[in-house]
């Protein structure tokens, strides 16, 4: 019995999900044209294709913006219980941002943060 209630929460939102794709399908209007498929960005027709090759530096510099965003995600509950957490969870703390800090230093020295 503890797991009818799991299966069935399945099968409801498995029936949700294909249940509006399919509603989408037929109530939704579908008249594709040439200007309509075309590609459009900021009122600028686009020039050439867009399967281009990036540098991969964009990419790495993303990565290491997301790695210290969830930096901050992850100090900011630590932050909210700081009285409670003790010398024990400043130093887990600690050593969490120092991790993180011979991860940007390594980043650095391989000139991951430069844009050219």
């Amino acid at each position: 019995m503890d797991y009818f209630f799991i299966l069935l929460f399945i099968l409801l939102t498995t029936l949700l999900f294909f249940g509006g794709l399919l509603a989408s399908r037929l109530l939704a209007p579908h008249h594709p044209t040439e200007l309509k498929n075309s590609p459009y960005e900021c009122g600028e027709q686009s020039i050439g294709s867009a399967w281009i090759q990036f540098n991969v530096g964009y990419y790495l510099f993303a990565l290491l913006f997301l790695v210290f965003e969830v930096e901050a995600a992850f100090l900011y509950p630590w932050a909210v219980i700081f009285r409670e957490a003790g010398r024990l969870g400043l130093l887990e703390v600690g050593g969490f941002i120092l991790v993180l800090m011979a991860g940007l230093a390594y980043a650095w020295r391989k000139g991951a943060l430069e844009w050219v």
